[in-house]
């Protein structure tokens, strides 16, 4: 154990500071997506995705780091990456649209002024829409219809199209009416 420590104590020592700056990185990351969360009223459930895309960055970026702490040479890193990344973009290009809506809900979280509850208008030329946001997920919106009707529309689709919010907190209101 001992010849261990002293052999790769400057790698054990590259390490530990790395999880410490990640660590502290993850948890600022944090802290501002719950900020932005609280201040413009999300959802906490959307808040938890962000927590998720979070920590996948930061997995990708310690790996990359760690690589670099325990003496990988950039040659092969970037052996590793580029092999790894020409299989990811054929994957990718099978699956743009998946990807498509992840980012813009990525997008939304940040920048969308519609929140749940409130009643939207889609100006969809083949398919309009008018209906109550029940649920904002990573792929795609749960849209309530007057009739009962569920219909889930991409977030990528709601980005691209013209909406107008036709009424306030639809929920809100019916709590008024039934007290």
């Amino acid at each position: 154990m001992y010849d261990f420590l002293t052999t790769y104590s400057t790698q054990l020592g590259k390490t530990i500071a790395i999880i410490v700056i990640l660590v502290l990185l993850q948890f600022i990351l944090k802290q501002a997506a719950h900020k932005v969360g609280k201040r413009t009223e999300i959802n906490i459930t959307r808040t938890r995705l962000m927590f998720k895309y979070i920590n996948i960055l930061i997995l990708l970026i310690a790996f990359f780091l760690f690589s670099f702490a325990w003496g990988m040479d950039l040659g092969d890193l970037s052996l590793i990456f580029s092999s790894t990344f020409a299989v990811i973009g054929v994957a990718l290009f099978a699956i743009w649209s998946i990807l498509s809506n992840i980012t813009s809900g990525i997008i939304m979280f940040f920048s969308f002024p519609y929140r749940i509850g409130d009643k939207i208008k889609i100006h969809d030329k083949d398919m309009p829409i008018e209906a109550v946001i029940e649920d904002i997920r990573a792929f795609h919106l749960h849209l309530r219809t007057d009739d009962g009707e569920l219909t889930t529309y991409p977030n990528n689709l709601i980005l691209q199209k013209a909406v107008t919010l036709v009424q306030k907190d639809v929920y809100l209101d019916e709590g008024k009416d039934s007290l």
